[in-house]
């Protein structure tokens, strides 16, 4: 069963919106940029028009009920560094990007409520983590270098609590059709997870690998149950009619938001209990 549901202009993670905690993840269709028309590109980064980029957001915004205001952004850079983001943070890198804030960072957490994390995605995976127990959320961006430096690892070792309250969600991203070479795959057989679980030889120096299984290994590994950890059949490089791909279009494409908030009314609502 897949756990993303379709809405107006992203994927909505349903279990977690009775937990007060919006999880999503923006489509392709219905917006302004020219990748190809029509398309709804979320990256100030690529070539496209500013006042596009915010549009989208605004129509985003309305659509989720989070307000720009409260958004923030990192600068990627398929690295592993991982920080914490409070309110102060809020709209950091929304209205436009500036290498000087939140510059080379992969994955951010907070326990700030109506504090919504977000980054940018066209393959890559998109990690989420949540726990409503103790008013913690996450999100990762993990291609493969992302991957090979353990950037969940980096993560949860941010949770100081039992693992059995962390839920992980893995978004979409390229599928299996995706290859890597020899090199790289010297690299995947050093991390402490068994690599024909995720990786398979088609042909010399040719091996098909699925991101998305290789980082819920990782979270199994270092303790998340498998029965916390849920992962979208969705993949970007498969469904173009839905996703952006930067590997298929050859990077010449726009890039899908993925968002995480948590909500003060919860824990409004849990006082008054």
């Amino acid at each position: 069963m897949e756990v993303f549901v379709q809405r107006a202009h992203h994927l909505s993670y349903e279990l977690a919106r009775t937990q007060g905690v919006t999880i999503g993840f923006t489509t392709r269709q219905g917006g302004q940029s020219p990748y190809p028309k029509g398309a709804f590109n979320m990256a100030r980064y690529i070539d496209d028009a500013p006042e596009n980029v915010t549009q989208h957001q605004q129509i985003l915004a309305d659509e989720i009920g989070i307000p720009r205001e409260q958004w923030v952004f990192p600068i990627q850079t398929h690295g592993h560094n991982v920080v914490e983001i409070t309110s102060a943070d809020r709209g950091k890198n929304i209205d436009a990007l500036s290498n000087d804030v939140l510059y080379g960072i992969d994955g951010m957490y907070t326990y700030d409520s109506d504090t919504m994390l977000t980054m940018c995605y066209a393959d890559c995976v998109p990690i989420y983590f949540y726990s409503p127990k103790h008013h913690f959320i996450g999100l990762a961006h993990a291609g493969w270098r992302g991957t090979v430096q353990q950037i969940v690892h980096e993560l949860i070792k941010q949770f100081p609590y039992d693992l059995q309250d962390l839920h992980v969600v893995i978004g979409p991203a390229t599928s299996s059709s995706y290859e890597i070479n020899d090199d790289i795959l010297s690299q995947f057989q050093q991390l402490p997870i068994n690599t024909t679980d995720y990786i398979e030889t088609r042909a010399p120096n040719r091996h098909g690998i699925d991101l998305k299984r290789a980082n819920a290994e990782l979270c199994i590994h270092y303790g998340i149950p498998a029965a916390n950890i849920d992962t979208t059949k969705h993949a970007t490089s498969e469904e173009l009619d839905r996703f952006f791909s930067y590997r298929v279009e050859r990077g010449q494409t726009g890039r899908m938001l993925a968002f995480i908030a948590q909500s003060s009314e919860r824990e409004l609502n849990e006082d008054v209990c």
